[in-house]
């Protein structure tokens, strides 16, 4: 696992790290099951805080990207199954608030496509 934190980059160290850890989890470079160091390993070798590690890692665990074992440590999980879950429990929960607003089904797919849009043209 190669992380690099650029000092310059207007993101800050925590999302550095954890956007490179789940690409490098999504790209398989990290494969399923493979073993993360410790947040305060991690944290030492990148010269950062061990706070900002573990934020990173608490991120990444939300997101369905790694899992932690209690004391056998972190890894890298099988993010397909977890990650289409969290998708469609969020997809859901849009539909749901669309609904409640009012909004017909083509205005609600309307502006899930420009969120969509504006999130990953970004």
């Amino acid at each position: 696992m190669t992380l690099k934190i650029d000092i310059d980059d207007s993101a800050p160290p925590y999302e550095q790290v954890r956007a490179q850890i789940s690409e490098q989890a999504r790209s398989g470079a990290l494969p399923v099951g493979y073993r993360l160091p410790t947040v305060r390993g991690l944290a030492e070798s990148l010269g950062l805080a061990a706070n900002t590690v573990a934020k990173a890692y608490r991120a990444l665990e939300s997101d369905g990207v790694i899992e932690t074992r209690g004391r056998n440590g972190t890894f890298v999980a099988a993010a397909g199954a977890a990650a289409e879950r969290e998708l469609a429990s969020a997809a859901q929960a849009y539909a749901d608030r669309a609904r409640r607003l009012g909004a017909d089904r083509d205005a609600a797919l309307a502006a899930a496509r420009d969120a969509v849009r504006a999130a990953y043209d970004a």
